[in-house]
């Protein structure tokens, strides 16, 4: 199953600065996003000949880019799946291009939450797909169980968490578009409120605006927009049930969907050890245990070394296989429609050597991962340079 491979090309990729932008509209995101990608690109509008839109909140999305950055008259496809969407939006164009329906699309995914009474998604009254909403539905409960459960399995207490914590925000302080650009200390992680034990005030991503974009165009004409474009290499992307916990057996301990997406991913990029292969990753840590668990799913470690990974600083800018040098989830919050793509933003550019005092040394193969609904869908890409 080769997919993408070889077929398609990243040249452009824009992101706006991610946090409380009341001072911006939704208009003004996209706006700055999209135009950092042309540049970037060497290209101007016209040149765009579809576009694919990714955001949860709003059903307009698609006519909303277009109003925003007059693109009349040219397809444009909104595209919601969830914590995934922004990934799959990509998904979706990279397929276009392979297909050779066009040449030169632009991806983008916004989110404008942080003026909205409820400061966040708004939740339909019967819950996703019908089901009543209960209390444990609430994402820091539903993770907190896997938290526990994985603390009663391997033994280990909430210092590992907390150095997840400990190093995303050191990467994010180094990150100008993060929302949070502060360090913490190990012990102001312990001690910080708790949401639900065991995860604390600093264990949560937070909630933000943003957008970000990508341009994407067939390999074989990359070069003539850039020398250091990158390349495609392979798309996982995983759906199950509405609700995993209802499954007989279901344990927490892990992701299937971000397994298996993973292993399409990897199946198409021709990786086969991705401990040695992977040389940095963007990965979905809406709570500090999911970015432990991601470490596990992804096959960086094996079951129950997760804590370890941490521990040992292999995820560290500095480490075997740096993990989230941007600051992750933890420091960019978290605009569903925008996340995935400004993943793709970090690899992009780590991939390029252009990262400034977070870059990693040596990056050639880098992977982006998002995870969503309860969780019950995940999206993996290999890029390459």
């Amino acid at each position: 199953m080769k997919g993408v491979f070889d077929k398609v090309a990243i040249v452009g990729t824009g992101c706006c600065k991610f946090g409380e932008n009341f001072h911006q509209s939704r208009y003004d995101m996209i706006i700055d996003a999209t135009f950092e990608a042309l540049e970037d690109a060497g290209m101007e509008l016209k040149d765009i000949q579809a576009a694919w839109v990714s955001t949860q909140h709003e059903m307009g999305g698609a006519s909303i880019v277009s109003d925003a950055l007059k693109l009349n008259n040219i397809p444009i496809s909104r595209c919601e799946n969830f914590c995934a969407s922004g990934m799959d939006a990509f998904r979706n164009a990279c397929f276009a291009v392979a297909a050779g329906m066009y040449d030169r699309v632009l991806v983008v995914g916004y989110e404008k939450i942080k003026d909205l009474a409820t400061r966040g998604l708004p939740t339909p009254p019967l819950g996703w797909g019908g089901h009543p909403i209960l209390f444990a539905d609430a994402p820091p409960v539903s993770f907190a169980m896997a938290a526990t459960k994985y603390f009663e399995r391997y033994g280990i207490d909430r210092v590992p968490l907390a150095k997840v914590a400990v190093k995303n925000h050191h990467n994010g302080s180094l990150t100008p578009k993060a929302h949070l650009q502060r360090e913490v200390t190990l012990e102001q992680v312990l001690n910080a409120p708790l949401v639900a034990w065991p995860l604390g005030l600093f264990d949560c991503c937070g909630v933000s605006d943003g957008a970000a974009a990508a341009i994407i165009t067939r390999k074989e004409i990359a070069k003539s927009f850039r020398d250091d474009y990158i390349t495609v290499r392979g798309i996982g992307l995983s759906v199950s049930t509405a609700r995993p916990m209802d499954r007989p057996g279901y344990d927490y301990n892990g992701f299937t969907e971000t397994e298996v997406a993973a292993m399409q991913a990897y199946e198409q990029a021709g990786i086969s050890n991705p401990r040695k292969e992977i040389d940095c990753a963007e990965v979905h840590d809406c709570f500090t245990i999911t970015e432990i668990l991601n470490y596990e799913d992804l096959h960086f470690c094996e079951r129950g070394q997760g804590w370890r990974f941490i521990d040992d600083g292999i995820s560290t800018l500095e480490g075997e296989l740096p993990v989230n040098m941007d600051g992750g989830l933890k420091c960019f919050g978290h605009p569903v429609g925008a996340t995935g793509l400004r993943m793709v933003y970090e690899v992009y550019k780590q991939l390029q050597g252009k990262c400034g005092p977070r870059q990693v040394k040596h990056a050639e193969i880098g992977l982006a991962h998002t995870l969503g609904g309860v969780p019950r869908n995940s999206c993996v890409i290999i890029l390459s340079n």
